[in-house]
């Protein structure tokens, strides 16, 4: 099984530590596209529009100033650096020694910046979206689409993925449908369902979580996956086609 997150909008920088090490990262064969996205970024960042240009307000100047040093910034894991409602309902930090290392096996963050990487790798706090265009890259979703292809399909080989990213992030990368279930949550009230955002983000942290500290094995089919979310929630399971992955669908009593 592996999951996948999207990056909290919200990080939180490392006090201390050493800086990026490109050779520490996973999927070492994305270096080269990180590094040309970093470099953008830090022009872009620089610019005196650089709040307009990456879409951001002026409460976050800090962290677009701190794109420009991200060479220097210190790093930390990325399950410290990624925080916000998703990342605090998964809880990281509250398990025990084997569920971490099962997590940092399992779950693989999307991101803009680092197109893949693994809850262990270490990282800086940055400030970019998958919605943004930077000059010379263009938009992050179709210009990490061909490269995180080809870098994750000898990962995702035989493993069930538990698709837990917003469609911004999702559109940076389309793993095989048939063994992919992604993660949707409603309310219901009266026979009446609601799509749902802020609880979607902490549902999708408790799924993880739930996935990561059961007991017994991990689900290995969407249908196992139904099962273990049924431990927890109402839920159903709307069967995939050859281009569209399966739904899991928990729903929250409105």
């Amino acid at each position: 099984m592996l999951i996948l997150l999207p990056p909290s909008e919200g990080k939180t920088p490392a006090a201390r530590g050493p800086a990026l090490d490109w050779d520490s990262l996973a999927f070492p064969a994305l270096n080269a596209r990180r590094a040309e996205i970093l470099e953008s970024l830090g022009t872009v960042s620089a610019h005196e529009d650089a709040l307009a240009l990456l879409g951001v307000g002026a409460s976050l100047r800090d962290d677009v100033v701190r794109n420009t040093r991200l060479h220097a910034e210190p790093a930390a894991p990325a399950h410290r650096i990624y925080s916000g409602v998703l990342y605090d309902a998964l809880g990281y930090g509250t398990m025990s020694a084997a569920q971490r290392r099962k997590a940092d096996d399992a779950v693989l963050v999307i991101s803009a910046l680092w197109g893949a990487i693994r809850f262990g790798d270490s990282v800086p706090a940055y400030r970019l979206s998958m919605g943004t265009a930077l000059p010379d890259v263009g938009r992050l979703a179709p210009f990490w689409k061909p490269h995180l292809a080809a870098a994750l399909a000898p990962v995702a080989e035989g493993h069930l993925l538990v698709d837990c990213r917003s469609s911004t992030y999702a559109a940076a990368w389309a793993p095989p449908p048939e063994q992919t279930a992604a993660v949707n949550v409603f309310t219901e009230t009266g026979g009446v369902r609601k799509v749902v955002s802020h609880f979607a983000k902490h549902t999708r942290g408790e799924l993880a979580r739930h996935l990561l500290t059961r007991r017994g094995k991990a689900p290995a089919t969407p249908q196992a996956l139904l099962k273990a979310a049924q431990e927890k929630w109402a839920a159903e399971l709307v069967p995939g086609t050859a281009r569209k992955p399966h739904a899991l669908n928990i729903i929250l009593p409105g």
